[in-house]
């Protein structure tokens, strides 16, 4: 059976969230007095990355609340012990930074409208509702999806395949009839394709090399360097885009 709804990821797969919360960062650091605490812009961003990747980790594996980890972020980030109100207040000066700087990657207007008559639409993140409900919005493509899911409230996070299922679930489609197209090559790719749907890993980045291409059946994702790839791999009756030479 034909693939009949597409679910997507959103940070670094609809939003280019890594420009974003560099930039935002870089205005946040330099706003709150704190550059010089670093010996570039780049390591301080880095730093907040690092920090970021490991308190994720613990919310995905259960260990605190969304909000818990964005606290334990600024605490960490900062070497102070501040207290609940302290780290959300100045997680929100950051926010108010990084949302000035939102946007939309450039190849996905023109993917989900040539996807718009032929598939139907949904989103799967580990993230809010909270979170990207608004973002969705900002960026004007909320009303493009039936369904938007989150890590928060599912009470599940990719790549376990109760998220993915959940996503399935909420389309009333089996795996099987669903595409998930994410950036992260496990968390996204291997994930999906574990849990039964047709997985797809955008990779702008070109960390792709040639030497493990996808095959078929064999539990990795297909592999894209772009979103105009992926109305030919999903069989779409449309012009838009170029097919994909892998998988």
């Amino acid at each position: 059976m034909p693939i009949q709804a597409v679910v997507w990821d959103v940070d670094d797969t609809l939003f280019d969230y890594t420009s974003a919360d560099r930039a935002g960062m870089r205005l946040h650091l330099a706003a709150e007095g704190l550059l010089d605490a670093y010996d570039s812009v780049e390591q301080a961003i880095v730093r907040w990355r690092e920090i970021t990747d490991v308190q994720w980790a613990r919310f995905s594996a259960g260990e605190v609340s969304f909000e818990g980890q964005r606290r334990d972020r600024v605490r960490v980030f900062l070497g102070e012990e501040l207290g609940d109100a302290e780290a959300d207040a100045w997680f929100q000066r950051y926010i108010a930074h990084y949302e000035t700087v939102w946007s939309l990657f450039p190849d996905v207007l023109p993917a989900l409208d040539a996807l718009a008559a032929s598939h139907r639409h949904a989103v799967l993140s580990n993230s809010s509702i909270h979170v990207q409900d608004r973002k969705l919005r900002a960026l004007g493509v909320y009303d493009r999806f039936e369904a938007v899911l989150c890590a928060a409230e599912l009470g599940v996070s990719k790549p376990e395949a109760g998220a993915f299922h959940a996503a399935c679930a909420a389309l009333e489609l089996a795996p099987h009839q669903v595409a998930y197209v994410g950036d992260h090559p496990e968390i996204d790719g291997r994930g999906a394709a574990e849990a039964g749907l047709l997985s797809v890993w955008i990779d702008r980045d070109g960390a792709y090399t040639g030497d493990d291409a996808p095959t078929p059946g064999d539990g990795r994702p297909h592999r894209i360097a772009s979103l105009a790839e992926l109305p030919a791999l999903l069989g779409a009756d449309t012009r838009f885009g170029a097919p994909s030479t892998f998988g």
